[in-house]
């Protein structure tokens, strides 16, 4: 054989080598394998890194809060998944998990019937959340919603995008003879504690932990005013992960997961760990 043949041969054994070695990268970046052989699917979990203390970014730069504390367990459950945190704003979050930027997303979201034209709603809700009243602290004697309507009080406007106005709103549907005067805003939701203290409206609809955290924690922007506002609750509401609409496997493995982390504890001591109380406790009584 002439040495053109075999130097002929030898280049064509190194580009086979070469393609075949291609499409081995090729698959490897599809999924890897977990050490029993399970195939993995590497998914993007988008969080609300500004809503502390259901989901932000603690002092050494890591994803935490109780939704992301949430995940890691339903991750750990899940051998046939990775997660990816990333932090990104609540529109951003919003708007990936719609397009399929994101899997799965994760901002102490309520259930809304607009919203599962979007998104997928799992069957196992992911926690609780203690929804309120913030006003002044002359104005503590105002409990609920129907308190706040006898009065006459004005609210905070709310984006009508925004789950807090759906609350609202079904409270008003179902009192016509008491409603409360729910504007819609044009930012998905405003200072409310700015705006009560300043008197522009009487009071606003908040979720506790931000409260706590704005207000009650040392080093808040507004402890200042934590003898001058007040946080009366209204209602405990659960909370969700929001999942893609392709993503019905995923929210399925979800379900199985979490049912099982359900039957231990570790929900419970979340829920004092991030909001101080054991949300759970009143489950009984959550209509919502």
């Amino acid at each position: 054989m002439s040495f053109k043949k075999i130097l002929k041969l030898a280049l064509i054994s190194i580009a086979s080598i070469s393609i075949l070695a291609a499409c081995g990268g090729e698959k490897e970046n599809s999924g890897a394998a977990s050490a029993d052989g399970v195939q993995v699917k590497k998914v993007k979990v988008a969080y609300d890194q500004a809503g502390k203390p259901m989901s932000y970014i603690d002092e050494k730069g890591n994803p935490t809060g109780y939704d992301v504390e949430v995940m890691k367990l339903i991750d750990e459950a899940l051998e046939e998944y990775e997660f990816e945190y990333i932090g990104t704003s609540n529109d951003d979050l919003l708007l990936g998990v719609e397009q399929g930027k994101y899997q799965v997303g994760v901002k102490n979201a309520f259930w809304t019937e607009e919203r599962t034209a979007k998104y997928i709603f799992p069957q196992e809700f992911l926690g609780l959340s203690s929804a309120g009243l913030v006003l002044k602290k002359e104005n503590e004697h105002i409990k609920n919603l129907s308190d706040f309507a006898a009065a006459g009080m004005t609210l905070a406007p709310i984006a009508a995008n925004n789950a807090q106005y759906t609350v609202i709103a079904e409270y008003n549907e179902a009192n016509p003879d008491n409603q409360v005067q729910l504007k819609a805003g044009e930012e998905f939701s405003v200072d409310v504690v700015q705006w009560v203290n300043e008197g522009r409206v009487d009071g606003g609809v908040q979720i506790e932990g931000s409260f706590t955290g704005q207000v009650l924690t040392e080093g808040g922007p507004y402890y200042h005013l934590k003898d001058q506002v007040v946080y009366n609750e209204f209602a405990v509401i659960k909370t969700w992960p929001l999942f893609n609409k392709k993503e019905q496997e995923f929210a399925d493995a979800y379900d199985k997961a979490i049912a099982e982390i359900k039957k231990t504890d570790a929900l419970n001591k979340l829920s004092v760990e991030f909001y101080g109380k054991d949300l759970f406790e009143v489950l009984d009584s959550v209509e919502r």
